[in-house]
């Protein structure tokens, strides 16, 4: 009778062992199949927005070889950042930018507040007075004493929103 209580409890340790096993086999499969799954999305994601964030930069400075050549500039970073610094001083005066194309507005002055250079030759910027926003085109032109010129191409102000 003790042989065969023995037997039985072997017989059951046995059968707990197999089925545990079976059972964490199982699971890890699962989370190794559901992180496979994951990484999958994650690549995917992060290639999607890597391939947004060229197409988002396909016009701009830093990315056109051609511009970059035809400036003749060494520090392509330092160059797009004096043309920037050129544009935003003029938000000092007090009637606003002038090359937001929008006269002031009672107190409120119109300034530029964001600017890309495309490319050698234009640049987009967006502006506002802090109730009204617009966009602008320009072109700018290196001087011959390395100054900066504007003249605008295009500018369009945007619907004051009703709430």
């Amino acid at each position: 009778m003790k042989k065969s209580l023995f037997l039985y409890l072997f017989i059951i340790a046995v059968l707990i062992n197999v089925f545990t096993y079976k059972y964490f086999s199982s699971k890890n499969g699962a989370e190794l199949q559901s992180l496979t799954e994951t990484n999958k999305k994650l690549t995917d994601s992060i290639t999607s927005v890597s391939n947004q964030l060229y197409d988002a930069n396909a016009f701009s400075l830093e990315n056109n070889d051609r511009a970059q050549n035809y400036l003749n500039q060494n520090d392509i970073k330092a160059f797009d950042e004096k043309v920037k610094q050129a544009l935003l001083a003029y938000n000092d005066a007090p009637e606003g930018n002038k090359y937001t194309d929008q006269p002031k507005m009672g107190e409120q002055k119109y300034i530029i507040n964001k600017v890309k250079l495309l490319n050698h030759r234009w640049i987009i910027a967006n502006y506002s007075n802090g109730e009204i926003w617009g966009e602008v085109l320009l072109k700018y032109f290196v001087n011959e004493d390395q100054t900066i010129s504007f003249e605008i191409m295009d500018s369009y102000l945007y619907p004051k929103a009703l709430n």
